[in-house]
């Protein structure tokens, strides 16, 4: 795979998961809503698999050692990965009960992290455990953190 499409399956995977778990997470903790979390996860496939890509684009831009095609690789692999990711956080929400989605999708997105994580540290000659650690670590913050902050917004409002 050239590096330009792996750069951006790389950061759209990595963001598609932590994006969208954080925002699910936390509209879970704070309304308790199926709507609000299907709605949350596709405006984030949209909005955010675009925004991601255009700063992919821009960041590649201003290196100015990209060729006009590599950045666009870049871009394209990007928003593709970052949508599909984050749509497939939808499935286990229409499937089962919000909780329980909640649950399955934090194992579908932490299990991606880590078998991303695990692969990349192979090709990079470095401790797989110590890279996956470090990844899950990052992602579990985000999760601990939104909740605890949609549960802070739901005293707040209601």
């Amino acid at each position: 795979m050239k590096r330009s499409i792996k750069k951006g399956f790389g950061f759209g995977l990595t963001s598609g998961v932590i994006t969208t778990l954080g925002m699910m997470v936390g509209l879970n903790a704070s309304t308790h809503s199926k709507l609000a979390v299907i709605g949350g996860i596709i405006a984030i496939a949209i909005a955010d698999a675009f925004s991601d890509a255009m700063g992919i684009h821009i960041a590649e831009e201003t290196e100015n050692r990209h060729s006009t095609r590599e950045i666009w690789e870049a871009t394209f692999s990007t928003w593709a990965s970052k949508f599909v990711v984050a749509l497939t956080f939808v499935v286990p929400v229409l499937v089962f009960k919000l909780d329980a989605a909640i649950a399955v999708s934090v194992i579908w997105g932490l299990s991606l992290i880590i078998i991303f994580s695990y692969h990349m540290a192979r090709r990079q000659a470095v401790k797989p455990h110590i890279v996956v650690l470090e990844h899950v670590a990052i992602v579990v913050l985000v999760i601990i953190i939104t909740h605890y902050v949609g549960k802070w917004i739901a005293a707040l409002c209601c």
